[in-house]
């Protein structure tokens, strides 16, 4: 995992020059931020990156930004508190895993994320009654 100080930036510099040191110095894969020009840093880095899904933002930010790493060469994304902070966690990560494993659009994925998060708060409902 790169790490960003407080006092530095999330570039696609900075964020390629540590992934590729990382697997310089053995990572299998690495997992790092995602970025502005993020496609430099998967050019880079000679190993799969899988991204960091950083701190909770909107569900279909969250679904973009996914989209947008798989776009640009990421193999995969760790969505950490998108999925367990999410109004409706079931939801998110069947919509997050349309997005990784099936191609879906932001629109197509948080679409789904909408309809299943219906579903979701109808069987908490009904577990509560």
């Amino acid at each position: 995992m790169t790490a960003v100080g407080r006092d530095m930036v999330r570039d696609a510099r900075y964020l390629g020059m540590a992934s590729r040191m990382a697997a310089e110095m053995g990572a299998t894969f690495v997992k790092t931020y995602f970025c502005d020009d993020f496609e430099k840093v998967v050019e880079i880095c000679p190993v799969p990156i899988v991204i960091a899904g950083g701190k909770k933002i909107p569900e279909k930010e969250a679904l973009t930004m996914a989209y947008n790493a798989i776009q640009k060469g990421a193999r995969g994304v760790d969505m950490g508190r998108n999925i367990f902070q999410s109004e409706a966690p079931v939801a998110m990560i069947k919509a997050v895993r349309e997005v990784v494993h099936k191609g879906a659009t932001p629109h197509e994925a948080y679409k789904m994320f909408e309809s299943l998060k219906g579903e979701e708060e109808e069987v908490i409902s009904i577990r509560l009654k």
